[in-house]
């Protein structure tokens, strides 16, 4: 298949790995302070940030960059209020914040954003726990796999339910429920709003030790209201996934602790191909903390993940991370991370070249957070993201650095 700058612009991914989001946001100019003591009541939070990134769109080597340049930088201001109170053994924590984004050069991306998580944890009896959450978030949606300059704002809208049963001092049930909405602004890319549907069971035994191993039970379905034309047909992104998973948490000494959720998983899309996928599933992580200044962790995983395009429906991630953080004093705290993913497509339609449809994602990234006072916090980042490309699927090869300075206030 030749190059094809409309599969190019269309290429969005549904999901991307934990690491990548935080590049991808080129570290968000303010968040509260997560190392901070969660004060009871109302406390009120404001931030200014400055970021310069060298390839703000992701253009790939090979293509013109819009306007004749690939770099700009944009400055945030934030606002917002943090609310935290436990009442019994009730506890509520909510956090809404405004921002807003301005670029230098690219100011038809300029955006005003919202933030607001609310999360109640709740407990009846000896027997009952749960917790229930709603989430909203604006923002502008990452440019890595659509080539455009055009301002495009993703709104995320989630809520969620989770109710345990203890059984049993070591045994307990737990069932959940999940909705997941995603609109876009932009019409090009109204094909990608969808709604996904969660339901999940969990019987879960946990030994005085510590550890515990559950079995998990999990349906996602998903929903496209908008069809997306396809040659002469119409298609229906439209999936349900089936999970059959173990959730293995491994105490395996006083500093090492080894969590895994892995399994089977069947997805299934009528008007792809075949219309199924299916096979292992898996992500499995090691933690070492030991008795000094640094900690880390480690990564490996095997997952299934839709991805929105004309021509493939959904692709394989395989890939690796490792983190470090180094408390390098009492106030300064210093945060590095390296991930690496391998994406595997599956075409919707057989064309040349559709048997080796791959890409890979690297990122890098290292934050020193600097606590200037209980109540001041000044961060400064790096952040490096690359794609090696498909000269299948018309994407090319690039690379982006990123360097972000902000300071956050929470009183």
């Amino acid at each position: 298949m030749p190059h094809n700058p409309a599969l190019h612009r269309h290429l969005q991914r549904h999901r991307t790995l934990a690491a990548l989001v935080t590049v991808l946001c080129s570290f968000p100019a303010l968040a509260a302070p997560k190392d901070a003591p969660q004060k009871e009541g109302m406390r009120l939070l404001g931030g200014i940030g400055w970021t310069y990134d060298d390839n703000l769109l992701r253009v790939a080597d090979d293509e013109q960059p819009f306007d004749g340049r690939r770099s700009d930088a944009y400055r945030t201001l934030d606002a917002g209020v943090v609310y935290n109170r436990t009442l019994g053994r009730q506890r509520i924590a909510a956090t809404a914040k405004v921002s807003k984004v301005k670029f230098d050069h690219f100011d038809q991306l300029d955006y005003d954003g919202r933030d607001l998580l609310a999360s109640w944890r709740w407990e009846a009896g000896n027997k009952f726990e749960g917790r229930a959450e709603a989430l909203y978030i604006k923002t502008l949606a990452p440019y890595t796999d659509f080539d455009s300059d055009e301002r495009n704002l993703r709104q995320q809208r989630r809520q969620v339910f989770d109710a345990g049963w203890k059984m049993h001092p070591s045994w307990k049930l737990r069932l959940g429920a999940a909705r997941d909405k995603y609109t876009y602004e932009l019409l090009a890319q109204r094909y990608n709003n969808r709604t996904e549907k969660a339901l999940e069971a969990e019987l879960l035994y946990r030994p005085r030790s510590g550890s515990s191993v559950g079995l998990v039970a999990r349906r996602v379905k998903g929903e496209y209201p908008y069809r997306r034309p396809y040659n002469s047909s119409v298609l229906t992104d439209d999936f349900t996934q089936d999970e059959l998973k173990a959730r293995v948490e491994w105490l395996a000494s006083g500093t090492t602790t080894l969590q895994a959720l892995a399994g089977y998983v069947s997805r299934d899309q009528p008007s792809y191909g075949e219309g199924s996928t299916s096979g292992f599933n898996g992500r499995i992580t090691a933690l070492y903390t030991p008795q000094g200044k640094i900690s880390y962790s480690a990564s490996v995983w095997r997952e299934f993940a839709p991805i929105e395009s004309p021509s493939v429906s959904t692709t394989l991630n395989k890939g690796a991370s490792l983190q470090a953080t180094w408390a390098a004093t009492d106030r300064i705290k210093v945060d590095a991370s390296a991930a690496y993913e391998q994406r595997d497509y599956t075409a919707r339609v057989v064309f040349p070249g559709s048997n080796d449809l791959s890409d890979s994602i690297r990122t890098a990234s290292v934050r020193a957070l600097w606590q200037v006072r209980s109540k001041v916090q000044v961060i400064a980042g790096y952040a490096y993201q690359a794609r090696t490309g498909s000269p299948v699927l018309g994407t090319g090869k690039f690379d982006a650095n990123m360097v972000q300075l902000s300071a956050n206030v929470l009183f």
